[in-house]
């Protein structure tokens, strides 16, 4: 029997709402009928990412710390609150630690309350500097709990098994869904991570600082694709996951600033500074799964999505760049 979380007129809870990623799913959510509920306390998200949305009747935006308990009615919740650049989630990582916790345990109980599905928004993150390429769901990750990055990373590990005990225990539907490097429209300008950072370095005619000497690699995968994933994960048959949700094409860092150069027809020249503590040198997702029980992969192209990327942040900025 597939699970009914996906008919039109569904009231989902995305949490985390006001976000890049989670303005996008909210908006299309919309699109589709549903009526959607967004929690963000606005600590990285952005009104202006969702002002759009707000003249609808479907659309209710609820100001609050998901580390306090929640009593919003929904059909199904989509949990994705918490800072996800290093720049954000380092510059408070008790409070990091807190959000992908207690936050996580306050959806859950909210989830189990309610007996609703919850797809939780995990991360690549959770396999640290990984030793095994590409990365499959099975690999346990190598990542340093004492680490700078680590009230990111042991933090969303900990949502991860949180998740599973509230599944085996109470029986809650729970999704993980692991998200890899993601871009698009709406990030934002000091989100810190590698693609805003190039492209407004390059708008602006500034040097492109590259950490380490730009042979470390990633996946890049353009935002669409990604909401696509977990549309298809909401309209698949019960199953707990994780799921890798990523582009597998992997670019060395380097090869990327030159394709950001290119599409905004900069000037700007690279230079290179060290290497930030515990920065994987490799991170690019095995996604069989993702096309075995979701029919999913992704669609666009790093260069058709840089472009379009490059045209949201030139507009913000009041630049202008090549058509």
């Amino acid at each position: 029997m597939s699970s009914p979380i996906f008919s039109t007129g569904k009231t989902i809870l995305v949490t985390g709402g006001a976000g890049f990623i989670g303005s996008h799913l909210c908006e299309r959510l919309l699109a589709l009928g549903h009526e959607v509920v967004c929690l963000d306390n606005f600590f990285t998200g952005s009104k202006e990412n969702i002002r759009h949305l707000m003249p609808s009747d479907r659309f209710e935006l609820v100001r609050h710390d998901i580390t306090s308990p929640t009593h919003v009615e929904a059909d199904a919740i989509i949990h994705l609150a918490c800072p996800a650049s290093p720049i954000h989630y380092q510059h408070d990582p008790v409070q990091t630690v807190r959000t992908n916790v207690i936050g996580t345990i306050n959806a859950l109980d909210l989830a189990k309350r309610l007996k609703i599905p919850m797809i939780h928004a995990s991360t690549s993150e959770v396999y640290g500097d990984p030793e095994e390429h590409p990365q499959r769901e099975s690999y346990f990750g190598s990542v340093n709990p004492l680490g700078t990055r680590a009230c990111y990373d042991e933090g969303k590990r900990c949502a991860e098994t949180l998740c599973m005990d509230y599944h085996r225990q109470y029986g809650v539907d729970v999704r993980i869904v692991r998200i890899f490097n993601t871009y698009g429209p709406r990030m934002a300008f000091d989100d810190g991570r590698v693609i805003s950072n190039f492209i407004v370095q390059s708008l602006e005619g500034r040097d492109i600082t590259i950490y380490g000497d730009g042979s470390q690699t990633r996946s890049f995968q353009y935002v669409d694709d990604l909401i696509h994933g977990f549309l298809a994960f909401l309209e698949s048959e019960p199953f707990t996951g994780p799921v890798n949700l990523g582009n597998p094409e992997e670019y060395r860092i380097a090869d990327l600033a030159q394709q950001v150069i290119a599409a905004t027809a900069s000037a700007s020249k690279l230079v290179h500074l060290p290497l930030p503590q515990d920065d994987p040198r490799r991170r690019m997702p095995d996604i069989s799964l993702a096309k075995a029980k979701l029919g999913w992969e992704p669609k666009v192209p790093l260069r058709e999505g840089l472009r379009r990327t490059v045209a949201d942040f030139a507009r913000r900025l009041g630049k202008t760049v090549p058509q």
